[in-house]
């Protein structure tokens, strides 16, 4: 697969297609000819004897110093270098893949001042698969993500550490002069164009929602078999109830899906009329309206991505009638808003399928099936255990939902007094994800087992499809065994879906 990147930008497929499949980067020569245009007035300023932002003076807090023309190329690799501070363990592989595409996209724009070569080098490193080491800490989201971008500007300088396609880390020397690729000498302004960007929660975005509009597919398909191992009803997931009385797009969305997954499903025709049930528990009757609401929060989230993914984020920045101007764009404010966003709408998800498989261990809530789902309950426990571990992930869930954007540490010697914190917004958000994924794939396994409980009335042909998936991998009941490889093979599952 080929993205081209011009100067009108990229689109989120593409910047999945980069981070987690590999695909190959072609720059347009619109892109280079905007970028060589835009050079030009660099060049000029450079041997200017004019004080601006970045080109002729220090950086932060050191802005009032002005820097000597015979200096000025120094001044873009010491600030690489310094910049490059971060600490922790090494971030994943699509994300630094993802931040490396996006500031990639905003130098393509051809208004950061960066010569044609630097871009063309930095996608070079992308498609000969090489991985600059990012750490997890350094990044206050403002002023750009700067130490994770710095340590992917220290690869394209041949400095720092980087990893090879086979996820090994080598020298940065080694993996370049395998690839053919020469590391850049920076000059002016190009090192701050390399890292004054907010790639990296951007990123985390991107990817975030990526793997929520899967993850919600599959919640609603695996809590309406939840409806039906329950015996619940599927009268409440009609479309009048949501798209006329009540039209939130998401909750319509997610109630359509449950209905449909129930369609021709004989357990939920049996007790249709007569059995006494008046009306089922929230974590049932209200699945749409939560789901929903997660999609809903999705929508505001894709609509900010979409917004920043269009944006030029960069300071100072090359106007097109070629002024070089400070702004305050890379702010993260926008952006780490909506990660914390997403993390309280998914860790509410997870919440609410905790309680569905808690319902179905409880006797005195499963309407007639054993003790934990287990096949000789008191020789064997059964479920008991594994939703202690759902129980868990949705705990932390709720510690990771409390947002990081309502805190700010001054820095920068108080010129960058107030700051974001949307990478660490971004880091949570993506262990909340992967958190409720798992709890997920608890109530998987539990639904499943609750259906085939129900024998001899078949199950409706979508939640079927499922179990026969899971059954796969997976199998049904019997005398207890090693439960955490069967959570595990639930998991992945679904994060292969």
């Amino acid at each position: 697969m080929k993205v081209v990147i011009s100067a009108s930008g990229m689109s989120f497929a593409d910047v999945v297609a980069i981070a987690r499949n590999n695909a190959q980067i072609e720059i347009s020569q619109q892109s280079l000819e905007a970028m060589a245009k835009t050079r030009a007035h660099i060049e000029r300023l450079a041997v200017s004897e004019d004080p601006v932002y970045g080109i002729s003076t220090g950086f932060g807090a050191l802005a009032q110093r002005h820097i000597p023309i015979e200096s000025r190329v120094q001044l873009q690799k010491s600030l690489i270098r310094s910049h490059a501070a971060g600490m922790g363990e090494p971030v994943e592989r699509e994300v630094v893949r993802a931040l490396m595409a996006l500031r990639l996209k905003t130098m393509c724009s051809g208004q950061t001042g960066v010569r044609p070569v630097v871009a063309q080098t930095y996608a070079a490193i992308l498609n000969a698969g090489i991985t600059p080491r990012v750490l997890e800490y350094g990044s206050l989201g403002c002023s750009g993500d700067l130490a994770p971008l710095s340590h992917c500007a220290m690869v394209l300088m041949g400095e720092g550490r980087a990893y090879g396609p086979d996820g090994i880390e080598r020298p940065v020397a080694q993996l370049l002069a395998e690839a053919g690729i020469t590391p850049v000498e920076l000059r002016e302004k190009e090192g701050l164009a390399l890292i004054n960007g907010t790639d990296g929660m951007l990123g985390m975005l991107i990817l975030a929602l990526s793997d929520l509009d899967v993850l919600l597919d599959q919640a609603d398909i695996i809590a309406a078999m939840s409806v039906e191992g329950q015996m619940g009803t599927d009268q409440v997931f009609r479309a009048a109830l949501h798209e006329d009385l009540r039209p939130h797009p998401g909750q319509a969305t997610s109630a359509r899906n449950m209905f449909e997954a129930l369609r021709g499903s004989e357990i939920v025709a049996s007790h249709r009329h007569g059995d006494g049930v008046v009306q089922d528990a929230y974590s049932l009757r209200c699945a749409p309206q939560v789901a929903g609401a997660v999609r809903d929060t999705m929508a505001h989230a894709r609509l900010v991505a979409e917004r920043e993914l269009a944006s030029v984020i960069d300071n100072p920045v090359v106007l097109a009638d070629g002024e070089v101007t400070s702004n305050g764009n890379f702010h993260g404010a926008p952006v780490a808003y909506v990660l914390d966003y997403l993390a309280i709408a998914a860790t509410d998800l997870s919440s609410i399928s905790e309680r569905r498989t808690d319902r179905f261990l409880d006797v005195s809530r499963n309407r007639g099936l054993p003790h934990f789902l287990a096949n000789d309950a008191g020789v064997d426990s059964g479920l008991m255990i594994a939703q202690y571990t759902q129980a868990a992930l949705v705990s932390e869930n709720k510690r990771l939902a409390v947002p990081a954007s309502v805190d700010s540490i001054p820095s920068s010697a108080m010129q960058e007094d107030h700051v974001s914190m949307g990478w660490h917004a971004g880091r949570k958000l993506r262990k909340v994800i992967d958190n409720l994924r798992r709890v997920i794939a608890v109530e998987l396994i539990a639904a499943a087992r609750a259906v085939e409980l129900r024998a001899p009335l078949k199950p409706a042909a979508v939640t079927g499809e499922l179990i026969s998936i899971l059954r796969e991998r997976v199998p049904g009941m019997g005398p207890d065994r090693d439960l955490g490889e069967e959570l595990a093979a639930a998991y992945e599952l679904l994060l292969a879906k």
